[in-house]
């Protein structure tokens, strides 16, 4: 039931300014295997060196999420936005009918590490719009914080997809548990860390993921057998560990 991409089986480019890896196909790396999942199409880490960056480009009909895990991220776009993303800062770019933007590391010295996500949009031609955000680092510990769904609540970015992102620091010797409903889709990244996954079922499945590690879980519709019901996921760390997660219509 619990499928898992490894990090060293990501594609790779390493551009000199830009260190990449993709856990689904994109740009020239391509695998029919990894696709996306769901409405999830990119999942990239990315390392920007100093003073590099993606110079002005298009997109359209996207829902871009960036999280900065080091350093800062220094946008602009079409929209008349320009902002500086630091680390522990959200980003959400709804591309919609078109838009260019600009995104460079504004350090001489330092690197940006960050994640960059693309979803597929429920509805196609919106208008572009934009939002930026840091949470609470509190919020996370040991719990999910959410930090982007449909309706926005408990102060999360608007996403135009039925996906829920949650993000959590997770500590030694601590569980957190999270309940699929029937019909969901559940993705989880390491961001930091390894954690022990478990999913808890008639035949109960246990693996380890290290940073860079994902793993996808469903739980269909109409199953006969309550056995194959995963029910309920258990998550805990050796060590800590920061991750997120992906709820997915």
């Amino acid at each position: 039931m619990i499928t898992v991409r490894r990090s060293e089986e990501r594609g790779h480019a390493d551009h000199g300014w830009l260190n990449a890896f993709h856990t689904f196909s994109f740009a020239r790396y391509y695998d029919p295997n990894h696709m996306g999942f769901r409405a999830l199409r990119v999942m990239n880490e990315d390392r920007i060196a100093a003073g590099k960056g993606f110079g002005t480009h298009p997109h359209d009909n996207m829902e871009i999420v960036t999280y900065v895990l080091d350093g800062a991220l220094e946008h602009r776009d079409s929209m008349g936005n320009g902002e500086v993303l630091g680390a522990g800062e959200f980003q959400r770019m709804s591309a919609g009918t078109g838009i260019t933007h600009s995104e460079f590391n504004p350090s001489r010295e330092s690197q940006t590490h960050l994640y960059q996500i693309w979803l597929h949009p429920k509805v196609q031609g919106i208008e572009p719009s934009y939002e930026q955000k840091k949470f609470e680092p509190a919020g996370r510990r040991n719990q999910f914080q959410l930090v982007a769904s449909p309706d926005a609540e408990q102060g999360a970015l608007r996403i135009h997809q039925d996906v829920r992102i949650y993000l959590a620091d997770l500590f030694s010797e601590r569980s957190l548990d999270y309940q699929i409903q029937t019909g969901r889709h559940v993705w989880i990244q390491v961001l930091r860390g390894q954690i022990i996954l478990e999913a808890l079922s008639g035949s109960a499945e246990v693996v380890k993921l290290s940073q860079g590690d994902a793993a996808a879980l469903s739980q269909p519709e109409g199953l006969q057998s309550e056995a194959g019901k995963i029910r309920t996921l258990r998550l805990r760390s050796d060590s800590s560990a920061e991750l997120m997660l992906f709820d997915l219509a």
